[in-house]
């Protein structure tokens, strides 16, 4: 599982799953281009800690849901280190709201950040991962994508399409050594979920048969194993990482 001499672009790495995931591969000896859009010090913090530790590291401010700055993002990649051969797309937000009262503006939010920003950066990377014919790609799913929770629409949706867009970007680049898979947590203890464990943590960690929820490490153990070379043959693949959650739901 080393990554030595490997690229990797992170989204939404500044913090929680995503700073996890950013830990791991640089840790495991990949130069780590990590994507943020407002958090400067805990930007700064993450280059400072893995800098010190040895690591190549560099922190790159944008909107993953904007075309331009993903395009922008993978060329100062490609004028750095001149390649790409992971990304982990892992921006992600929320906005919960009933559908009878969800405004316009928190569905688009929720789609343009948690969906659009995957087709942005896959399609950035897509012409230098096929030049070199290498790649390796991990879309953050949720398993809210199988899950009918109310005031989750948008999220759902947007984890839905994630998955879908998995398979046939897997399938339209497996001829050129490219490996396309989705990691779907369950819950795991983060600021963004955070609101949901006070309320219902204990209700919550009962259907859980693991009894436990999960940390940013789990998650990021799982990215690894994907990105890795010896997962050239899996591809396509939605792989969950919940304790068992989705074994028998939330009832």
């Amino acid at each position: 599982m080393d990554l030595a001499g490997r690229v990797a672009i992170v989204t939404g790495g500044s913090r929680g799953i995503g700073r996890a995931i950013v830990q791991r591969l640089s840790k495991f000896g990949a130069k780590v281009a990590f994507v943020y859009q407002a958090n400067q010090a805990a930007a700064d913090s993450l280059v400072s800690e893995l800098t010190t530790a040895g690591g190549e590291v560099l922190a790159l401010q944008g909107n993953a849901a904007k075309k331009a700055d993903a395009d922008a993002i993978v060329e100062k990649v490609l004028a750095k280190w001149e390649k790409v051969d992971i990304l982990v797309n892992n921006a992600g937000i929320t906005r919960d709201g009933l559908i009878a009262q969800m405004s316009s503006e928190q569905w688009q939010e929720v789609i343009d950040t948690n969906l659009t920003s995957v087709f942005n950066f896959c399609q950035a990377v897509t012409r230098p991962m096929m030049t070199s014919r290498y790649g390796r790609i991990v879309n953050m799913s949720s398993v809210s994508a199988d899950f009918s929770n109310p005031g989750q629409a948008n999220y759902a949706a947007s984890k839905a399409g994630i998955e879908g867009f998995t398979r046939c970007m897997a399938t339209e680049l497996a001829r050129r050594n490219i490996t396309v898979n989705a990691v779907a947590p369950g819950f795991v203890e983060t600021d963004m979920t955070v609101a949901v464990m006070n309320a219902a943590g204990e209700q919550i960690k009962k259907s859980i048969p693991a009894k436990r929820f999960g940390k940013p490490e789990d998650i990021a153990y799982a990215v690894h194993c994907l990105v890795a070379e010896e997962a050239s043959y899996i591809t396509g693949q939605i792989l969950k990482v919940d304790g068992g959650l989705t074994l028998g739901g939330l009832g």
